[in-house]
């Protein structure tokens, strides 16, 4: 365990501590990293409580950020309680945002225990009863990353006045399509000619992201789009079980598992059609980041998602498990000039909606208010996070909601 503390922020920044329930590769822990890059280091200082040492603890330290570590299991021992206490009086930090329902639950103790704002940002489709009990509790506030996950903890009885929704954004700079995406150095890798068409599968491999439902796409490829092959961008506990699929179909020439990448742009950048078969979503990074990069996309209804794809324009919908459908407008999408034109349609969509200066904006404000001595500031509301126009979102930002609850 690791018991440093951080230092005292200058005089007017808001020290903000984010407690962080896993360090694996996922959107959780990309959102993080994105957050506490993109904060204004003039108005904030961000140290970060991890269960573990991990890639994660060394990004966010190559970030200048101070990285403590402590066991976090879901029922947390007086150790960590203890030591996060001191973290939160020591370094005077302001509010506590948690990410995943472990640390929820420590965040909302600590809390509780030194008197300070707890915030949580759930990454899930739905409010876990964990996540219900904590914030009913210790008046946590809840930071929703979809419009439906907004509606389903208001349905479980969260006062409104104690959420926000805000959809995350994407570095468009950063996610951009490439001057030629035929070619590159993935086709050559994998012994493909230039002119291949590729059909991308980007995120863990757990059950509830669905790759077996892509390899059932896949295999409906090899024969209506013969062509064409399938990538598999990402790693989890469902790697093996995935392998063994392929091989089993006789998928081997067709699709390809090359397992996590540092450079995501240029991997979506040789792509020709992105594909998400998820059982259950939020709200995907994966998806946004490829409708940034120019990519058409294919995906299940579920969560956030219709809220990124509009239907027969940037891409197309399913139903979640519907593999025939998924190989059926991949097939239409692959046509060079619906390809193209929706493509060109996710990137302006992208842009619009899913702006990182935006997003950024909004979370900054939500901390700065939380983290007030005045305990009555309105949050922000459903669907005023998620408008095309920054400036409308912005202008709307505070309609719905009501006072902050600080834990006392």
């Amino acid at each position: 365990m690791n018991t440093s503390i951080p230092s005292l922020p200058p005089k007017g920044r808001i020290h903000v501590l984010q407690v962080i329930g896993n360090a694996i590769v996922g959107g959780m822990e990309s959102y993080v990293t994105r957050l506490i890059e993109g904060l204004p280091r003039e108005r904030f200082v961000v140290t970060a409580l991890c269960p573990d040492e991990s890639a994660l603890a060394e990004r966010l330290r190559a970030l200048d950020v101070e990285v403590v570590i402590t066991p976090m299991p879901d029922n947390p021992p007086w150790c960590s309680i203890q030591l996060a206490c001191s973290l939160v009086t020591s370094g005077s930090i302001s509010v506590l945002h948690a990410h995943l329902p472990n640390a929820h639950v420590l965040a909302g103790i600590v809390g509780k225990l030194v008197n300070r704002p707890v915030l949580s940002t759930i990454h899930g489709r739905q409010l876990t009863p964990v996540d219900v009990e904590v914030q009913r509790v210790v008046g946590s506030h809840l930071s929703l990353v979809c419009r439906q996950s907004y509606f389903h903890a208001l349905g479980m009885g969260i006062n409104a006045a104690q959420l926000s929704c805000i959809l995350s954004g994407v570095d468009t700079e950063r996610f951009c399509p490439p001057a030629v995406r035929a070619g590159g150095p993935l086709r050559a890798a994998l012994g493909l000619a230039a002119s291949v068409p590729l059909v991308g599968f980007v995120g863990r491999l757990s059950p509830e992201k669905g790759p077996e439902v892509f390899v059932r796409a896949a295999l409906l490829l090899a024969h209506t789009a013969p062509p064409a092959r399938c990538v598999i961008v990402g790693d989890g506990p469902m790697r093996p079980r995935i392998a063994d699929m392929i091989e089993r179909l006789g998928l081997s020439a067709h699709v390809h598992l090359i397992g996590t990448c540092d450079d995501m742009p240029s991997i979506y950048g040789q792509l020709d059609v992105l594909v998400s078969s998820s059982h259950s979503e939020a709200m995907p990074l994966a998806l946004m980041e490829g409708m940034a990069c120019g990519l058409p996309v294919v995906a299940t209804r579920v969560g956030g998602v219709p809220e990124l794809v509009v239907q027969g324009e940037t891409g197309w919908l399913v139903e979640a498990g519907d593999f025939e459908g998924i190989a059926a407008h991949v097939v239409t999408v692959l046509q060079p000039d619906r390809q193209a034109r929706m493509g060109a349609a996710a990137r302006r969509r992208a842009i619009e909606r899913f702006s990182l200066p935006v997003w950024l904006g909004h979370m900054g404000d939500l901390l700065t208010q939380l983290a007030s001595p005045r305990r009555t500031t309105t949050l922000a509301g459903p669907p005023a996070s998620v408008e095309a126009d920054g400036t409308a979102a912005a202008k709307r930002h505070q309609t719905i909601g009501g006072s902050v609850s600080r834990s006392k």
